[in-house]
């Protein structure tokens, strides 16, 4: 049965930057929601002090939630070996940061679409490097999670894999135990594809996903992918809204999850025009899990 969890997606510069907000008050606000869990992001300011990871655990867990899934962003497409050692030794220790905190997933990406970079060549960087960060996932239980993403906040370029064909190259690339995907149907339509069209082709290998919606200001679809297709920048056709209300089919979506058996972690990264609009897309996702998956959640 899927389990929801949260990501403070409208607190990212507060909790990560300002600090106008700190983690023991996301945690207390998260906890209203009635969620299972939180999803963590390696970047957030207070988490830079190693000593407080536990507090941060216990935190959580005494609100009965947990903390499933790490957010980072290793970049190991670049062409400089001694960069990209320096990314694989970030990702272990942002494994390390999710075994610490009782996690069980942690992201990865492939890199930026630099543009001299070959597909053929990216995707073999990308799976060296993943591959490297195995073993430590394998020791500490976590498993890694590679995300159909669209651009890092602090990266030049968008992510590598980002478009569907190149994304399933990488994914069919690294075979483990410890490596799976994380779905995020959302970001399907910024690369230009179809989100359901990739959930079949990457159905078997999905363990968690990134749940969103987004719905167009104008035009259509086939104005999207005309214009938009996988362009540098967000898509000024595209905005973020209330889960249910936008493009997204999450019928057909968890109807296939569902077939396949599927039972992990669904974060929620919504809640940008207000917590109100997060309270509504939890119940709204609760609803349809329950629909699909044939049980309630708490």
């Amino acid at each position: 049965m899927p389990k929801l969890a949260v990501f403070p997606k409208a607190y990212m510069t507060a909790l990560c930057k300002d600090g106008s907000m700190n983690l023991t008050q996301w945690i207390a606000l998260a906890a209203t929601l009635h969620v299972e869990g939180l999803e963590w992001y390696a970047g957030f300011l207070e988490m830079a002090d190693r000593q407080r990871w536990p507090e941060f655990r216990r935190q959580v867990e005494s609100h009965g939630m947990v903390i499933p899934m790490m957010c980072c962003s290793p970049d190991f497409t670049h062409p400089a070996p001694e960069f990209r050692q320096r990314e694989i030794e970030k990702q272990r220790h942002w494994i390390q940061m999710t075994a610490e905190l009782g996690g069980q997933f942690c992201r990865v990406l492939s890199g930026q679409r630099r543009p001299e970079l070959g597909i053929a060549e990216g995707v073999e960087l990308a799976a060296q490097s993943i591959e490297a960060c195995l073993p430590t996932a394998e020791k500490l239980g976590v498993t890694l999670i590679i995300e159909n993403h669209y651009k890092d906040d602090f990266w030049q370029f968008p992510e590598f894999a980002q478009k569907m064909d190149v994304f399933c190259q990488l994914v069919d690339r690294v075979h483990h135990p410890k490596f799976g995907v994380n779905y995020d149907p959302s970001n399907a339509y910024l690369a230009g594809d179809d989100p359901l069209e990739l959930l079949r082709r990457v159905l078997n290998r999905v363990v968690t996903m990134h749940a969103s919606d987004r719905y167009l200001i104008e035009g259509t679809l086939e104005d999207l992918r005309r214009e938009e297709d996988g362009a540098a920048g967000y898509a000024k056709r595209l905005r973020h809204g209330e889960i249910g209300k936008g493009l997204n089919d999450y019928d057909a979506i968890f109807g296939m999850l569902a077939q396949a058996g599927f039972d992990g972690w669904v974060s929620v990264e919504d809640g940008v025009d207000g917590f109100e609009q997060l309270q509504a897309s939890v119940a709204f996702l609760r609803g349809k899990i329950a629909q699909h998956f044939g049980s309630t959640l708490k």
